[in-house]
């Protein structure tokens, strides 16, 4: 028997993107990505409880996750690999690829151009481009570094659909004004500055010092929670009650969930620019 996984509403079949979720589209992308490693490791099936924990969700949220999708899977049996890999794709709007511009030739710039993984999903790197004439005319990889003087020519003829700035802060407006004026509609952006651009103009933030200050206060809370529980432990062995009760209190406010990463937290509204 086929398992009927259907959108809100009733609506079975083709999802339509705008009723997804952004936190649904961020899991999606991550169970893209396992399942893309089981295609090659010739996995054919996948349970919905294999897919849940190699993804670090509940099944329970992925299934629901999946119902956006229309009827996938087959009740006892699975998920074929191949074909929800392909149907996620499609919902990501992947299924045809995209070209990427990248603007800012430095160490970043050069080690994201240099990144392998990008074509394997579906993200060809099609042109790089900087200011520093000591740094155009030198290649990276298959690219050779082009004048950003040169920028609103190129995306005429390369027809890139996502722009990437890995540039210094002080030049990041400078180069989105540039890429705005050029036509580009989806803009990451490295610079942990906030962006101006259109409403109609997509731009994501990639900020690592924020990721970073995350994982310090997971240590430092883990760090607080040991500590908690040595004092139960040093409490029992002397009986002394009141050190067993505050450490049950800290234990006690702890959060459920942890704190979510970028790739699951941010949910972008048209013209914004969202911290991780």
């Amino acid at each position: 028997m086929t398992e009927q996984h259907e959108t809100p509403g009733g609506v079975s079949g083709r999802a339509l993107q705008k009723d997804i979720p952004q936190a649904t589209v961020a899991r999606l992308a991550t169970y893209l990505r396992v399942l893309a490693v089981l295609a090659d490791e010739g996995t054919a099936i996948v349970s919905s409880e294999e897919l849940a924990v190699a993804a670090g969700v509940g099944s329970a949220k992925l299934r629901k996750d999946l119902s956006f999708l229309g009827p996938n899977g087959v009740r006892g049996v699975g998920y074929d690999v191949i074909k929800l890999r392909d149907r996620i794709e499609d919902v990501l709007g992947l299924s045809e690829g995209h070209r990427v511009v990248l603007v800012g030739a430095g160490n970043l710039g050069r080690a994201l151009v240099g990144y392998g993984g990008f074509r394997r999903r579906g993200f060809c790197m099609v042109g790089l481009f900087d200011s520093d004439p000591q740094v155009i005319g030198t290649s990276v990889g298959d690219l050779r570094v082009r004048d950003v003087a040169e920028l609103t020519d190129a995306v005429r003829t390369l027809e890139p659909t996502i722009a990437v700035i890995t540039v210094p802060d002080a030049a990041a407006q400078g180069v989105c004004d540039l890429l705005v004026a050029a036509g580009m509609q989806s803009i990451l952006s490295f610079s942990p500055l906030a962006l101006d651009a259109p409403a109609t103009v997509e731009v994501r933030r990639v900020d690592l010092a924020v990721e970073m200050q995350l994982l310090s206060f997971e240590l430092a809370r883990s760090a607080e929670l040991e500590a908690a529980d040595r004092e139960v432990a040093a409490g029992e062995t002397v009986g002394a009650d009141p050190v067993r009760a505050a450490a049950e209190a800290a234990r006690a406010v702890r959060p459920v969930t942890p704190i979510q990463t970028s790739h699951a937290a941010m949910e972008p509204t048209k013209g914004s620019v969202v911290t991780p």
